[in-house]
């Protein structure tokens, strides 16, 4: 039976939206390794899970490399010098914290009771998710860690209990003998009875 066409939207079960995204990133990445050996060419890959986990594939030396050599095959193919070219970085960087701060911002007023979804547009909408979904993975892990501490310290504070029980335990035990030693009185054996013998003298 053939296999009906995917249609390219966004799977709405978180569950199946992760399996879907594992098999496909595998499957790009395997494809990028292929083309590499095939081709003789030099491949970099970045991707980033909805959870910002990243995943990266660099053919030849590392994916630093990589980037620094596009960089300056770029300024050469288009002419840009690289005082320009940290320009506009710092401008294209500049841009994206200003649209972060602001999709912050309005995910703050949104838990604040703000009705702000509604002027959102779609991209809007997922950042927000994304970064929610971030946020409360984050708080989980945090919690777990202060947790894991707090039950270690109980765990601690137990044994210290135990033992002082224990030392406890044995100073009233060797109390108790003490107390049991002095207590007893000692009782006189009686005396065995004298014997009185009579001395016959016979007289001739």
């Amino acid at each position: 039976m053939a296999r009906g066409k995917v249609q390219m939207r966004r799977i709405e079960n978180p569950v199946h939206r992760q399996v879907t995204f594992c098999k496909r990133r595998m499957g790009l990445l395997k494809k990028a390794k292929e083309l590499s050996v095939l081709c003789d060419a030099d491949i970099g890959v970045i991707v980033i899970s909805p959870h910002g986990k990243i995943y990266d594939l660099a053919t030849n030396g590392n994916m630093q490399g990589l980037i620094e050599r596009y960089r300056r095959t770029y300024s050469e193919m288009h002419g840009v010098s690289s005082e320009e070219n940290k320009t506009q970085a710092i401008q294209e960087e500049v841009l994206a914290l200003t649209h972060e701060i602001d999709l912050f911002q309005k995910g703050l007023r949104y838990m604040h009771g703000e009705n702000v979804i509604n002027h959102m547009n779609l991209g809007e909408l997922q950042a927000l998710e994304n970064n929610l979904e971030m946020w409360v993975n984050n708080i989980r892990s945090k919690k777990m860690q202060i947790m894991s501490k707090e039950i270690e310290v109980l765990r601690n504070k137990e044994g210290i209990l135990q033992a002082a029980n224990g030392i406890l335990q044995e100073r009233i035990m060797e109390q108790n003998g003490i107390l049991n030693f002095s207590g007893t009185t000692m009782i006189p054996q009686p005396q065995a009875p004298f014997h009185l013998t009579m001395e016959s003298n016979c007289y001739f």
